[in-house]
């Protein structure tokens, strides 16, 4: 072995395998290089981590957040990336696609700047840009910006896809007109297309699927549900999508964008391997003066409000939130939560042969939390972020 090894014990480990007791985690550099089933240390190891009796499990793999720490990825700096995203990185997260809400096409530009200048960084978290919008309906737009929001403009998305490989998904509303000859294109240069602020019924998301929109952005939130026109009565987007049964799904699981009974109905019918956890997170989420950022914003009741109610509102979650909300509120098992959010996730983008897992060869993405589900410790690619054990 390697001089200078990082070895972490005393602790149950989340393996692909179940839960590993009396074992250890070893690591070199950035890079997981043995899940031992025991505890003895090697003498080439140099930093010996106790994880005292708590869950040693994969980092979470952010695929939906706006920003954090009073930045938003919408400013499209390096400054406003890093302080969003170190923000999420103590919070547990260990790999995140910076998100952009509905914007203007210099926005998206800037913000692929951005994104490819840190996604050629060393050990970066950053694994690509997710793009919400602008292709959306108009009567669905939530807390988007209407002034962006538009049907798919074909020269605008085929231009931005061809000029980088950074854009990993893009989100619309598959009721719009040259929606499937967008998600099309989309399947074929590399990106996920997935359903968002929608009122599509079975036919719209059944037609989309086959156009490669193969998943559903904030399950249950700003789509429609089933529902009556006159006598006459409809299935709404969600159950549209309970009924494609490959179809994967992310929910905000912070306990009321998604109350708990729901999340466990959403888990119980797609499972571990088709639902993942996200937050949504706006600027201000972990902002000690969240009116530094808009001086109407009121964090109420667990989200982001405006105090004048000009704007609808919005997540303050962070990872460790979410997995402590699954497991107390929803009684859901401890490890289905965890790989919800990095298992789960690291498939739906196809980045599960290196991240989600803690496994050997895998980078060295490692949480621990104690027996109140609350995080003690942050590993990303083997860089201590946070440790309070």
């Amino acid at each position: 072995m390697a001089q200078g090894l990082k070895q972490i014990v005393n602790g149950r480990i989340l393996t692909s395998q179940g839960w590993l007791r009396g074992g250890s985690v070893i690591i070199n550099g950035s890079t997981i290089v043995e899940v031992s089933k025991s505890e003895c240390i090697p003498d080439e190891v140099t930093t010996v981590i106790n994880a005292k009796g708590g869950d040693i499990v994969p980092g979470a793999i952010e695929l939906h957040a706006h920003g954090a720490g009073g930045s938003d990825f919408m400013e499209g700096t390096v400054e406003a990336f890093r302080n969003a995203i170190n923000t999420h990185m103590r919070h547990g997260t260990t790999s995140i696609y910076p998100t952009l809400s509905s914007s203007s096409v210099p926005m998206i530009e800037a913000a692929i700047q951005t994104t490819e200048q840190l996604m050629s960084e060393e050990n970066t978290p950053v694994l690509g840009l997710h793009l919400e919008g602008p292709y959306f309906n108009k009567e669905m737009a939530g807390g988007q910006m209407p002034q962006y929001i538009t049907p798919p403009i074909k020269e605008d998305y085929e231009m931005l896809i061809n000029s980088t490989s950074c854009i990993k998904r893009w989100d619309e509303a598959p009721e719009l007109r040259g929606s499937e000859e967008f998600g099309r294109f989309c399947s074929t240069h590399g990106v996920l297309p997935a359903i968002a602020h929608t009122k599509a019924e079975y036919m719209d998301v059944s037609n989309a699927y086959e156009a490669g929109f193969t998943h559903a952005t904030h399950f249950y939130n700003a789509m429609t549900g089933f529902h009556k026109v006159r006598e006459y009565k409809h299935e709404g987007t969600v159950e549209s999508i309970y009924a494609i049964p490959d179809m994967t799904v992310e929910v905000i699981a912070d306990g009321i964008h998604v109350p708990p009974v729901m999340l466990k109905i959403i888990y119980d019918i797609k499972g571990v391997e088709r639902t993942a956890l996200i937050t949504d997170a706006l600027a201000c989420t972990d902002c000690k003066d969240p009116t530094a950022f808009d001086p109407r914003v009121i964090i109420e009741d667990g989200v982001c409000k405006l105090s004048d109610r000009s704007a609808l509102a919005g997540s303050v979650a962070t990872s460790d939130r979410l997995i402590k909300v699954m497991v107390k509120n929803a009684g859901i098992r401890m490890a289905d939560a965890v790989r919800m959010s990095a298992e789960t996730p690291a498939h739906i983008m196809g980045e599960d042969h290196h991240v989600g897992i803690i496994r050997k060869g895998y980078d060295a993405d490692i949480t621990i939390y104690d027996s109140n589900i609350d995080l003690q410790f942050v590993m990303q690619k083997g860089n201590i972020v946070v440790n309070n054990l």
